[in-house]
C-alpha cells in the first residue's frame, strides 16, 4: 500500500518540499482566501475560510501527487460586515499585498499554475481589479476562481430558494451541514427574521460540494495540462 502524501504545502519538511518538486510530481498551487466575518446568528464566523479550504484541500486529495494547499489568506475585505462585532476586515490594500506576496513565493518556489481559490464575495472586484497587473508581473498561468463559479443554474434546483451562492443562506448552511455541523446552530436557524437558512438540507450540500469538487478538479486538471491558460494580457498599443 502507498503511503498517501500530504497536500497542504506547510505539512512538508523543506527536505520533503525540494525532493518532491525536483521530481517533477508538483504542477499545481492552490492558494484560498477568503473571511471571517458574521453569518447571520446560525453559522461560524470561520464559514467561509472553512468552505474554501475545504474544497481546496478535496481537489488536491483528488489531484495528488499533483497539487499542494498553500496557507491563504483567511481574512477578507469585510467592511461591509462591521456593524457586526467578531467580524475582521482588512483594506483592500492590506489584502492585495498579502495575497501578491503569498502568489510571490509559491512562484519563487517553482509553480507556474497557481489557483487563488476564493470563498468570499467581498473579495471578487478589488482581485478581478488587478489581476491583469499580476499576470503581467508572475508571468506564469495564474487564475481566480471563486469556487461557486463552477454551479449553474440547474445545480441550483437542488435547494428550494434556487440560488447560490447566498450569504448564510440556504447553500452555505447545506454546505456546513454537510461538511462541518458542528458549525450550524440548529436551534437558530428559525430563530431569525429571514427564513431561508431554515430551508437547507446536508444531503444537497453534500451533492453540490460533490459537483464544485468535480468541477474545479478538472478545471485544475486542464491548468496544468495546457488546456486552459491565462495569457499575459498585452499592453495598449
Amino acid at each position: 500500500m502507498t503511503e498517501s502524501k500530504p497536500v497542504l504545502l506547510h505539512k512538508h519538511t523543506r527536505k520533503e518540499f525540494r525532493t518532491r518538486f525536483a521530481s517533477g510530481e508538483l504542477k499545481a498551487c492552490i492558494i484560498p482566501i477568503a473571511a471571517i466575518e458574521q453569518h447571520l446568528e446560525h453559522l461560524e464566523m470561520e464559514h467561509d475560510w472553512r468552505s474554501a479550504t475545504h474544497i481546496a484541500s478535496q481537489v488536491a486529495q483528488r489531484l495528488s501527487p499533483n497539487v499542494l494547499v498553500a496557507e491563504g489568506v483567511m481574512a477578507g475585505i469585510s467592511e461591509h460586515h462591521m456593524s457586526h462585532p467578531g467580524t475582521l476586515t482588512l483594506s483592500p490594500a492590506t489584502f492585495l499585498a498579502v495575497l501578491t506576496d503569498l502568489i510571490d513565493s509559491v512562484v519563487r518556489a517553482g509553480f507556474k499554475n497557481v489557483l487563488v481559490l476564493n470563498g468570499h464575495g467581498g473579495n471578487i472586484i478589488p482581485c478581478e481589479a488587478v489581476w491583469d497587473q499580476l499576470l503581467r508581473r508572475f508571468q506564469v498561468n495564474l487564475q481566480f476562481l471563486p469556487y461557486w463559479n463552477v454551479l449553474n443554474r440547474e445545480d441550483a434546483e437542488l435547494l428550494e430558494t434556487k440560488s447560490i451562492p447566498g450569504h448564510a443562506q440556504e447553500f452555505e448552511t447545506a454546505f456546513a451541514m454537510a461538511v462541518f455541523p458542528e458549525n450550524v446552530r440548529e436551534h437558530e436557524l428559525s430563530n431569525q427574521p429571514d427564513p431561508a437558512p431554515a430551508l437547507a438540507k446536508p444531503e444537497a450540500g453534500q451533492e453540490l460540494i460533490n459537483r464544485v469538487v468535480d468541477r474545479v478538479s478538472a478545471h485544475l486538471e486542464e491548468m496544468m495540462n495546457g488546456k486552459s491558460v491565462v495569457a499575459t494580457p498585452p499592453f495598449f498599443p
